[in-house]
């Protein structure tokens, strides 16, 4: 059975062409969705179980297939259910394109380059099915007011990717008013796990101004656990890919484990740092924290500026 699955997630790779509704990916998708042997309780004990339940259809790494068996075995709504992502670029390679044709979640998408959100809307989903993409650059001042145009009252995910003032703007987040049962952070691995820092806060942050690598961004995974366990939230572990944590609301403590932080926390597995010139050096993880060293950062306990 197991390599049966591997030759099926073998057919789901992304397409050369934009085609947003790639029948022979859902399928392929759906093959493995419904299989036993991906829908067994994983070993909770395992360090980094979450893993093991990964395949990509459109999302960027292996996210797709970790939302949907969250969303089987946590038992949320298999049709009709709802989500927020910010930071999606255009949607295209995004963690809620596939929930969103698969499942039909209604989704409300914000991305701060207005040539995205217009390629969002120019694409056949968007009349297909229930989404809502608007253009906005988001802060930590604003996030509130923007996130009241979804017009929704309860959303089952919430996915944050901002590349930037992550940290930030989730703090300035009311949880409280939509409730999510998963919740998504990109952290930074590159940051490390013993500190609990963020860049500082800058309301036109890019991450390509702030360094030439594009590296210097965001939080570390230690700072956002900080902040997502304030908000009533725990943390299950994080994709293979080394970028994304996940997240489950406290009420879930007695289907899925709390799982501690080191032993969860996976670096980051993809090269994407750049030279003075912007060219690509395909530098490893470690090469990838010495080009940023020196950079300032700010301890979220003591909102002290230290260097990385």
């Amino acid at each position: 059975m197991k390599n049966i699955l591997n030759r099926i997630k073998t057919f789901i790779k992304p397409a050369k062409k934009k085609n947003w509704e790639d029948a022979s990916l859902i399928l392929a998708a759906n093959s493995i969705i419904n299989s036993h042997l991906w829908r067994e309780t994983p070993d909770f004990s395992q360090p980094k179980w979450i893993q093991d339940k990964e395949f990509s259809v459109y999302s960027q790494f292996g996210d797709d297939g970790i939302i949907q068996w969250l969303i089987y075995f946590l038992k949320l709504p298999k049709k009709f259910g709802s989500f927020i992502e910010f930071g999606v670029g255009d949607f295209f390679e995004s963690n809620t394109h596939f929930l969103q044709i698969n499942n039909r979640w209604r989704g409300f998408v914000m991305d701060g380059d207005k040539n995205n959100i217009k390629n969002v809307r120019q694409s056949p989903i968007y009349w297909r099915y229930e989404l809502n993409a608007k253009h906005e650059f988001i802060t930590k001042e604003n996030i509130q007011t923007l996130l009241k145009k979804s017009m929704f009252k309860k959303i089952e995910l919430l996915h944050i990717d901002l590349d930037g003032n992550d940290y930030w703007i989730i703090k300035a987040l009311d949880l409280e008013i939509f409730k999510p049962d998963i919740l998504i952070l990109e952290y930074n691995a590159i940051l490390g796990l013993e500190r609990k820092i963020t860049v500082p806060y800058s309301e036109n942050f890019y991450r390509m101004n702030a360094h030439y690598s594009g590296k210097y961004f965001g939080a570390s995974l230690s700072a956002l656990n900080h902040e997502a366990e304030a908000k009533g939230y725990y943390f299950i572990g994080c994709n293979s890919a080394g970028n994304n944590a996940y997240f489950l609301a406290n009420k879930y403590t007695s289907i899925i484990p709390k799982k501690d932080l080191y032993h969860g926390y996976q670096l980051s597995n993809f090269r994407e740092a750049r030279n003075e010139k912007g060219e690509l050096i395909y530098s490893n993880h470690k090469e990838e924290s010495e080009t940023i060293k020196g950079m300032s950062v700010i301890n979220i306990i003591s909102g002290k500026q230290e260097i990385f």
